[in-house]
């Protein structure tokens, strides 16, 4: 990472942990320099007028101002390919709709002069269509992505594997997914227990106006799926 990356990503950082400080010492291990070298950065954003403040202290470290807006967001076009391909790998998930929406976002950001380079080197990746089985109906799949982030409550129609039809409510915890094959995992209020639901079996799935009381599934109940999962990283999430 260039120095210029790096002073964006360090007040990306600061203003996404705000008003809790970083330290120098933790700083330096997440962008794989030494602590100098962020003192060094942060008292140059400080001389350009970003609001960086010393906290003092055993826990203390470096304060970013919320209220700061960062500049523009300069997107390069090999960026929005990579987004762009990302998308096209997304058909039978939860999230196509949102994450079409984010590259049209990055669109938006980007110079008239870079979407038209990204566009030209779109012309020359061709994607493949993914071999699919029984794909879930997309309405079923953006309500199950809404029940999780939002905890509500469904209403589903499911058949079961021997074709037995049968209408529940359920509690949604967690979505478990790869490729075209992913489950809703939750609290069903028929069975009195957790379970796993394939998406592709579901035929209705509406939202109810209930909010879903805080639940967990463990490692154990989610290794009876033929699915090898782990959790869903962001990067620069990490823990103080």
């Amino acid at each position: 990472m260039n120095r210029t990356d790096r002073l964006y990503a360090l007040v990306e950082e600061l203003r996404a942990v705000a008003p809790r400080p970083r330290s120098a010492r933790w700083l330096a291990a997440r962008f794989e320099v030494d602590a100098r070298t962020i003192r060094r950065d942060i008292g140059a954003l400080q001389e350009s007028g970003v609001p960086i403040y010393p906290e003092r202290g055993r826990r203390g470290g470096y304060v970013l101002d919320r209220a700061y807006t960062l500049p523009p967001v300069n997107i390069t076009p090999r960026e929005a390919i990579a987004a762009a391909v990302a998308l096209g790998t997304m058909a039978d998930t939860p999230f196509l709709d949102d994450a079409r929406s984010a590259l049209y976002k990055l669109l938006a950001v980007m110079s008239p002069s870079d979407v038209e380079a990204a566009r030209q080197v779109a012309d020359r990746i061709h994607l493949g269509a993914p071999e699919r089985s029984a794909t879930p109906a997309r309405q079923v799949l953006r309500t199950a992505g809404d029940a999780v982030v939002r905890r509500t409550v469904l209403a589903i129609e499911y058949v079961d594997r021997h074709g037995r039809a049968s209408h529940r409510l359920i509690e949604p915890v967690e979505l478990l997914g790869a490729g075209h094959q992913w489950y809703l995992v939750g609290w069903c209020r028929l069975r009195q227990e957790v379970r796993g639901f394939r998406l592709d079996r579901m035929r209705r799935a509406s939202a109810t106006d209930e909010v879903a009381p805080p639940r967990s599934v463990g490692a154990a109940w989610r290794s009876r799926f033929e699915l090898a999962t782990a959790p869903l990283n962001l990067p620069g999430m990490m823990s103080s």
